[in-house]
């Protein structure tokens, strides 16, 4: 019994020592991979990225396409600015390039390895990214770039990356006071000197909220239920999967299915198996248009798990949600570090009410009483008012706050040029000044 008691660790003290352990882990795992990188550099003959002789003012990089809706807002006033850009894109096909900018220069630099090698060995003031993990994984801080800008692709917590996500940047663009106290309590943390910051708001939702409000009124309609999962064993397909569907064409409302883009490829089966059961488009119509906007702006309730699109439909659409619990294991995010919900949870029951499996079977009465509840309009403003300030004035604020860390930048090489200028000729007029007052050589005496 001694024995037993002694090998006893209680759950919250196994749950803490397993955080080190991860961290720890996590640590250990960077840093060699850091060191395999620089060996590898080594052994290549230093030739493993090829250093610009040109210092590019901005650069701004893109991992995917699906990206530049955060993006195009920005680049549209850097553009209105005339503020040069290099917009480096790990897409072939992304939206970028049917552009016609005169500041703006897209630039495609292929994907994994060779766009880090690109960007590992960069020259450039500043860098602008929503890509996290910079300097953690392949993706390096150049030794030549003297500021990396990080804005999120979403309304969210800013704890909600991989463990260090955002630990390397130099300064940030956020939407709401949240973000600022969770990155002076990771900064406080990990012994992080204070980094800059502007809230600038939401660009890519004051686009939307611009379409929606210049867009004619929906007409008078059957209510629709627009059902819009993520992909995975945690999403509502894999959880409730035709129980749910069954239930929600009982109620007689129009359905509209959107799985995730990622579902089609990493749950296929499922998908086809479920598209070809509901293929009646007067019971079930399936959705996966790459612009979202129209299947958002019909639908009169969204039903989802822990997709970015149920702040876009409370928020920016104005309407009610239900959401699912998503049994969030914070273990592997900066979330785990901090000692609270994160806000991308906690803000749910003032959006909408919860699915589970106690009320899966009563859908139609969750769907009407979510819909008439006034409390959730109250919900959906305390929301705006925590992750999206600045509405409408978002690119501006971004782009003033971009070209700002430029201007600084180059202020400061130019005034050390400047000052290394001044100290050459100092120093040439120094030798001059001596080879002058040099004393003749005897020879040179004897004849004079």
């Amino acid at each position: 019994m001694a024995d037993h008691m002694i090998l006893y660790i209680d759950p919250g003290t196994g749950g803490m020592l397993f955080t080190v352990m991860f961290a720890v882990f996590g640590v250990l795992f960077f840093s060699l991979h850091a060191l395999f990188d620089k060996m590898k550099f080594r052994l290549s003959g230093g030739k493993t990225a090829k250093m610009s002789g040109e210092k590019y003012p901005l650069v701004i990089f893109s991992d995917h396409k699906r990206y530049w809706n955060t993006f195009e807002p920005i680049v549209e006033e850097l553009e209105k600015q005339k503020q040069k850009t290099v917009y480096m894109t790990c897409s072939e096909d992304d939206p970028a390039f049917d552009k016609k900018y005169e500041y703006i220069t897209c630039e495609y630099i292929g994907e994994g390895n060779k766009a880090f090698a690109k960007l590992n060995g960069l020259n450039a003031s500043v860098v602008f990214s929503t890509t996290p993990s910079l300097d953690v994984f392949q993706w390096k801080r150049s030794k030549n770039v003297d500021c990396y800008i990080h804005i999120m692709h979403a309304a969210k917590d800013i704890t909600m990356y991989r463990m260090f996500g955002t630990d390397h940047y130099d300064s940030f663009i956020l939407s709401g006071e949240l973000q600022v106290r969770q990155i002076r309590q990771l900064e406080k943390l990990r012994g992080i000197p204070e980094r800059d910051y502007d809230l600038s708001g939401v660009p890519y939702l004051d686009e939307m909220k611009k379409r929606v409000d210049s867009a004619d009124p929906v007409p008078p309609h059957e209510r629709t239920v627009l059902l819009a999962p993520s992909w995975g064993e945690s999403g509502i397909l894999s959880r409730f999967g035709e129980k749910l569907i069954d239930s929600l064409i009982a109620t007689g409302y129009k359905l509209i299915v959107r799985p995730h883009p990622q579902s089609f490829t990493s749950e296929k089966e499922l998908i086809d198996r479920l598209m070809k059961k509901y293929s009646d488009t007067s019971k079930v119509t399936w959705n996966s248009d790459i612009d979202n906007f129209d299947v958002l702006m019909k639908s009169d309730i969204l039903i989802s798990d822990y997709s970015g699109v149920m702040f876009e439909f409370a928020m920016v659409f104005d309407k009610p949600i239900i959401y699912t619990d998503t049994k969030f294991d914070p273990r592997p995010y900066d979330a785990d570090w901090i000692d609270e919900t994160p806000w991308t949870f906690s803000i749910l029951p003032s959006l909408g009410p919860e699915l589970n499996d106690e009320n899966a079977g009563n859908i139609k009465e969750l769907i009407d009483k979510c819909i008439d509840d006034k409390s959730y309009l109250e919900g959906r403003q305390k929301a705006r008012e925590d992750i999206w300030v600045n509405i409408g004035e978002s690119a501006k604020r971004s782009a003033d706050f971009i070209i700002k860390k430029v201007n600084e930048i180059e202020d400061r090489a130019a005034k050390k040029a400047m000052q290394e200028k001044i100290e050459k000729k100092k120093q040439l007029e120094e030798k001059m000044k001596k080879s002058t007052k040099k004393p003749l050589s005897k020879e040179k005496e004897v004849k004079a």
